[in-house]
């Protein structure tokens, strides 16, 4: 079967976003590594990503925007929380606790749990007689659980050296193991808000069909929501210069990661929010 141009168009555009996600991982750890503060480098790429995208809403949309109305507010600031605040303070979060590959891996989560999700809200279909809805469930089922034995359970060494009793209890009491486990479970929370960001969408876009400006007033609201929070955490004003050009770089390739233009590749195609969430 020939897969529509539309379609192979879309694809093709979420693998590419694939290999932008891989780097953002790595250079998102980087930039933890400086010391950059974690919310200091969310609002910094907020407000990129936020002065990038304003002006092709404003221009493009001008015409197709419906009205604002008190209920829309609502839903993009749940939207802002969800798929913004939550989404990316998770991440930041796990990504300190654990390694680039770890966070990939468990990151892998993602198109399960959207499926999940969708068919819970009856926004995908799951016909249990046929191989391919079987397969779907097989599939979410072992990727969910194999994150939770990720999670839940830190196998044995693999390399096995000679240690003394005392070394031994220092070891199963160290912080590491305990942040292992934080850090798989921020990056569990993080996987989940990003895939109720993505369900989320339908129903918005459905009442509000000018995509570039949903993503705009989301990313308004993500960035009050955390300016809000930074009022109280980041008060020391040192915290927010940039002290190098390897914060500034980690900073630019964050707006360009697949974390913000994924939302563009859902909006272009609402029926395939599963593909998206690959």
């Amino acid at each position: 079967m020939v897969m529509a141009p539309e379609k192979l168009k879309l694809f093709m555009g979420v693998l590419a976003l694939q290999f932008l996600l891989a780097g953002f991982h790595i250079v998102t750890r980087a930039a933890l590594n400086m010391g950059i503060s974690k919310i200091v480098f969310i609002v910094y790429r907020n407000i990129i990503s936020l002065a990038l995208l304003a002006p092709f809403a404003y221009f493009l949309e001008k015409k197709d925007r419906p009205p604002l109305t008190f209920s829309l507010l609502v839903e993009f600031f749940l939207l802002a929380l969800c798929g913004i605040t939550a989404n990316q303070g998770f991440y930041l979060l796990g990504l300190y606790h654990l390694s680039p590959t770890y966070a990939s891996a468990i990151q892998n989560t993602v198109p399960a749990i959207t499926f999940a999700m969708a068919a819970v809200l009856r926004l995908e279909q799951v016909d249990l007689s046929r191989r391919h809805g079987v397969a779907k469930v097989v599939g979410m089922v072992v990727s969910i659980g194999g994150a939770t034995v990720i999670t839940l359970y830190k196998g044995l060494p693999l390399f096995h050296y000679n240690l003394t009793i005392k070394s031994l209890l220092t070891l199963s009491s160290s912080s590491p193991i305990l942040n292992w486990t934080l850090g798989c479970v921020f990056i569990l929370g993080h996987c989940l808000s990003w895939s109720g960001w993505m369900v989320l969408q339908v129903p918005v876009l459905k009442r509000y069909p000018a995509r570039l400006s949903v993503l705009s007033l989301t990313c308004i609201f993500g960035l009050l929501q955390f300016l809000a929070i930074a009022v109280f955490t980041e008060e020391d004003l040192s915290r927010w210069k940039v002290h190098s050009g390897g914060e500034l770089f980690t900073i630019l390739y964050a707006v360009k990661a697949p974390s913000n233009f994924n939302l563009l590749a859902c909006q272009k195609e609402k029926k395939t929010k599963n593909m998206c969430s690959v």
